[in-house]
């Protein structure tokens, strides 16, 4: 990591806040062609979560966490990643498994409540959106260990956030990955808040990334709107987790520090617990920041980049529109995936729901006041 300018004590950082690379800063070894494909899928992820949100607003989908500010770690960290590599998602990394390769249309159908979008397809190497903060943390590392075990040469990626780690399952699952060496690199992305709890409210750790240590491996703090700097912390953590040599193999934790420029969700008001945004995080947006970066150094101008961002609106248009046409999903299908038997409590439930879909048709569920 000494290749890496360090701004804040301990904090690695590439870019400066203009989109410049800092005196002394070490570009992580991407060519033009793979530095521009990141920021496609960085303004890919901006635009698809304006529609998202305006598409919750409309009720044409349902409530969803939104990822403004995010866009860097989230594609910066997958750009990081081998093929076979996994993701283990939490409930706000929707972006970041398009960017690992599943269907933008398919992340539409799992917040217009189908089944068939909670479904990853085989050649998308990614666990399902995780709603519940934390618990994945134990399934990534149970998933990397039984790779290890079977001689698979992959990592897997956890993502979850600053919440999180206030979680047992989280302290559970770097203990282990600690002791077994486990091929997970743990990305936290420190948003600042946990729905509405500051992070100075949740731990008296000076920095998040420390706590790995305490299980026996290594906690890296980088800038989350530096998608240079993500990139390349995120992409050294790989190869350590991948190590031929099994006594360097080791796990990673990744803080990376950032600020949620929206809501927690589209159910959320987030001026209720906070006085806006602070400007030095407006100026720190990631995805102007990165796009001032390669116009400034000539590795996109402005035709190539306008040319870019059509393609990119023409993208979720069409993701939007498959999404749409497609038949709309079973609401039986919310009672099913989660008991063998189902218990007495939900049969009653499903039962009210099927008569009243047999007496009035599937707009009463739309307007029922039961």
């Amino acid at each position: 990591m000494s290749t890496i300018r360090q701004g804040d004590p301990g904090r690695v950082e590439v870019l400066d806040e203009e989109g410049a690379p800092r005196d002394g800063a070490v570009l992580p070894d991407l060519d033009d062609g793979d530095l521009v494909a990141m920021y496609r899928d960085m303004y890919f992820l901006r635009r698809f979560d304006r529609r998202m949100v305006g598409l919750s607003r409309q009720g044409r989908i349902g409530s969803l966490p939104p990822l403004r500010g995010h866009e860097a770690v989230q594609a910066a960290t997958v750009h990081a990643l081998d093929d076979g590599d996994w993701i283990v998602p939490s409930y706000r990394e929707h972006g970041a498994m398009t960017v690992h390769g599943l269907d933008p249309a398919r992340v539409l159908w799992y917040f217009m409540g189908r089944e068939d979008g909670n479904a990853v397809p085989s050649d998308v190497n990614a666990l399902p959106i995780n709603g519940s903060v934390g618990s994945q943390v134990p399934h990534a590392t149970g998933a990397a260990w039984a790779a290890r075990m079977k001689g698979d040469d992959r990592a897997f990626a956890c993502y979850f956030g600053d919440g999180a780690t206030s979680e047992g399952d989280f302290h559970e699952g770097m203990n282990f990955a600690g002791v077994f060496d486990a091929p997970v690199v743990f990305v936290c992305s420190n948003n600042q808040w946990a729905i509405s709890v500051p992070r100075e409210r949740q731990t008296a750790a000076a920095t998040l990334a420390q706590k790995a240590r305490a299980y026996g491996f290594e906690g890296l703090q980088v800038d989350g709107t530096d998608p240079l700097a993500l990139y390349r912390v995120t992409r050294d953590a790989v190869r350590k987790a991948k190590d031929p040599d099994e006594d360097e193999a080791r796990p990673t934790m990744v803080e990376a520090v950032l600020y949620r420029l929206g809501a927690h969700s589209t159910a959320d008001d987030p001026d209720v617990y906070r006085d806006g945004v602070p400007e030095e995080w407006e100026r720190k947006d990631p995805v102007p920041r990165f796009e001032s970066f390669l116009l400034e150094t000539g590795r996109l101008d402005g035709e190539d980049r306008d040319a870019l961002q059509d393609e990119v609106e023409g993208r979720i248009d069409d993701a939007v529109d498959r999404a749409e046409a497609a038949a709309a999903g079973d609401p039986d299908e919310i009672f099913e995936h989660t008991y063998a038997d189902l218990p007495p409590r939900l049969r009653e439930q499903r039962d009210y729901l099927d008569d009243l879909r047999e007496r009035r048709g599937d707009d009463a569920l739309l307007n029922d006041d039961h």
